[in-house]
Parts: structure tokens; C-alpha cells; sequence
């Protein structure tokens, strides 16, 4: 699994015009799911993920996560099988890297509810949907977590 962490002052997710989830301080989250993931790196992404200390603390110091009652921070999860394209020959990825879209959208949901198991508010887009996601990036700061 990959994800794309992006820490936000707000996140949202439109399909057709319509607002489907929204978030404000926290994390954008782009996830993708290989051909070759078991699900056994769920848990352990999850916990990273939430343990994340990103946020600046009084001294400007990146030392608070999303827990922390200064932040109190939550999840926009959106998938994105993009994440395992392959462009190494030609012009047009190959995205052969990438889970079925069955296995990857099980995944997709899994983890939004260990990241809930976590004590963090997770809202998702629409798996499969073509979204329109707009975001506030604070820092801007972007973190690729992968195992």
C-alpha cells in the first residue's frame, strides 16, 4: 500500500457537483493498493499514520499529530490507483502494479476503519468515482508512507 499524506487546513471531495465529504485541519490522504498487498499492512500503516507528528507545536516545531487536543485533526481518505502506475516504456502508464478494483476497494475500507479503530474521524470520497478533490495544504507538507 502507498499513501500520499498531505496535511490540510481543509479537504473536500465533489462528484457530479456534489459535495460528498469535507474536512478541516487534518489529513488528505491519497491510498493505493498493489497487486501484490495482503492486507496484513493495514494495522501498521494505520498507526503510523495517526502517530504522525507533523504539525508545529508553539515553537514551530513538527511535533504534534492529530490526536494531540491542539490539533484534533481528521482524515479526508480518498483512493487513487494512480499511485502504481508504471511509466517506464512508452507514454501511457501501465497500471498492471495495481490491485483489482475488488481487492483495492476492500482494502480502501479497511483501513478507513482502523484509522476510526485509531480514535481519528475519517471521512472518504466515493471509491471508484471520478472526484474532484480541492484542498488547503498547510506548509505545504506531503508525506509518501509506504510498506
Amino acid at each position: 500500500m502507498k499513501l500520499v499524506i498531505q496535511r490540510v487546513d481543509s479537504a473536500k471531495v465533489e462528484v457530479e457537483g456534489k459535495l460528498i465529504s469535507k474536512i478541516g485541519k487534518g489529513f488528505l490522504i491519497l491510498m493505493g493498493v498493489s497487486a501484490t498487498d495482503d492486507g496484513s499492512e493495514i494495522e501498521w500503516l494505520a498507526k503510523k499514520t495517526v502517530g504522525l507528528r507533523i504539525f508545529q507545536d508553539k515553537e514551530n516545531k513538527m511535533n504534534l499529530s492529530l490526536k494531540d487536543k491542539d490539533i484534533n485533526g481528521e482524515i479526508l481518505l480518498v483512493s487513487q490507483f494512480t499511485l502504481y502506475a508504471n511509466c517506464k516504456k512508452g507514454k501511457r502508464p501501465s497500471f498492471i502494479d495495481a490491485a483489482s478494483p475488488e481487492k483495492a476497494e476492500r482494502f480502501y475500507n479497511l483501513f478507513a476503519e482502523e484509522l476510526e479503530k485509531n480514535g481519528i474521524k475519517t471521512k472518504k470520497g466515493i471509491f471508484g468515482a471520478f472526484m474532484k478533490v480541492s484542498l488547503e495544504n498547510n506548509g505545504p507538507v506531503t508525506i509518501i508512507l509506504e510498506r
